[in-house]
């Protein structure tokens, strides 16, 4: 599986297609409209998410309720659009809109501009924007369509706003209650109130979301090559993400500093199959899922507009400047969490159509049971011979 966006964040819409979706998966509107909601939801959101309200039309790929093996192909309007005909116009217009030349520090607008030669940044902010992770989102429900096919489910939590900080538990029903995705609510409360601070200040937060999938397939990705190892794959996906910055799987930073035995995971044996007495692994090792729950943490920075811009200099001039400052978020952590669900998912999900084939959805369950049934080879093993299991021999 795999997925390219296209569309500008004031421009008409957005648009996701995915290729590679296995043939009779079900799938409606309504589903992948959930996510986009949670997406515009949060404590810190600007002003953008009271005029938007994402919902997705398919245009391909979908006959009566279910995917028919074509690439999917999903469109999310901007309701905004209609506020910046001019400044958006496809076709040349009279009065062509004034161009923004002061640079902000922490966006894509010095380096995009340097890259493709731009002297209006307008052409760097409408294609960098975080909007985009709307089309993402889209397509990562699609991945979460075929996950629970299998029986696996991805989701997310905050972890940490500013300095207030929490251990999730990814009880999803307090984490969508709450206002910054905080099971707690204590901690939400604390959260809410530093986002509002910082409001006052004019300022920006960052902070950690926490992910996890469960009921992964064992044996997703590979060791043979560096670019086949799920764990990279997984990296790539989530610091693709506007203002994702750092990431680890499970507390690996925290496991850096201590010794082997007390940091890799015991194996054992439980009702016929192997499992592991912890998971500091995170659900994968040498490159391929283990089984486990896969559980990752992602850092994202502060949003780099601020109401109270820092200092900077003018594209064109290089004279100095304050940066240019533009409608944003305070703090988009709890939005965060429903993309970064989207990008893990979709990971998953192309893993296991590359495990499991990708041309229809009964098939590639079937062989995910059959492939699970023979992950419990132990009792029967010990039936038919009295020497220890080894091996599986080769069919």
């Amino acid at each position: 599986m795999r997925f390219l966006t296209a569309g500008e964040s004031h421009g008409p819409g957005l648009v996701a297609l995915v290729d590679g979706v296995p043939a009779g998966l079900a799938l409606s509107p309504a589903e992948i409209d959930v996510d986009l909601r949670r997406r515009q939801l949060g404590y810190g959101r600007g002003a953008r998410q009271s005029i938007e309200r994402d919902a997705v039309r398919i245009t391909g790929g979908v006959r009566q309720g279910r995917t028919t093996g074509a690439p999917v192909a999903l469109q999310i309007a901007n309701r905004d659009a209609v506020n910046w005909e001019r400044v958006m116009s496809v076709e040349p217009v009279p009065e062509p809109p004034d161009p923004v030349t002061r640079l902000r520090p922490g966006h894509a607008d010095l380096a995009g501009a340097l890259k493709f030669g731009h002297d209006d940044v307008r052409d760097v902010i409408e294609r960098a924007s975080a909007r985009e992770t709307a089309a993402r989102v889209a397509a990562g429900a699609v991945a979460k369509a075929l996950l629970r096919a299998v029986g696996t489910e991805v989701r997310s939590e905050t972890r940490t706003i500013g300095e207030v900080s929490t251990m999730p538990t990814f009880d999803s029903e307090k984490v969508e209650a709450s206002e910054v995705r905080c099971a707690d609510p204590q901690t939400s409360a604390r959260m809410v109130a530093a986002i509002a601070a910082a409001r006052e200040a004019g300022d920006t937060l960052g902070g950690i979301v926490a992910l996890r999938a469960t009921g992964v397939v064992p044996g997703l990705g590979s060791f043979a090559e560096w670019d086949r190892r799920l764990d990279g794959r997984i990296a790539q996906a989530l610091l693709s993400i506007q203002a994702a910055k750092g990431m680890q799987f499970a507390d690996a930073f925290t496991a850096a500093t201590e010794r082997g035995s007390a940091v890799h995971d015991p194996i054992t044996v439980r009702e016929g199959h192997f499992s592991r007495t912890r998971n500091r692994a995170g659900g994968l090792e040498g490159g391929m899922t283990n089984g486990e729950d896969v559980l990752v943490d992602v850092a994202f920075k502060p949003i780099s507009t601020l109401m109270k811009p820092l200092p900077s200099a003018d594209l064109r001039t290089g004279a100095p400047s304050p940066a240019h400052v533009e409608r944003s978020d305070v703090c988009v952590i709890p939005a965060a969490g429903v993309v970064a669900e989207a990008m893990l998912a979709f990971v998953l999900a192309d893993a296991l159509c590359e495990k499991f084939g990708n041309d229809d959805v009964a098939d590639l369950v079937a062989a995910v049971e059959r492939y699970r049934a023979r992950l419990r080879p132990i009792d029967a093993r010990r039936r038919g011979s009295t020497a220890p299991p080894g091996p599986r021999a080769a069919s």
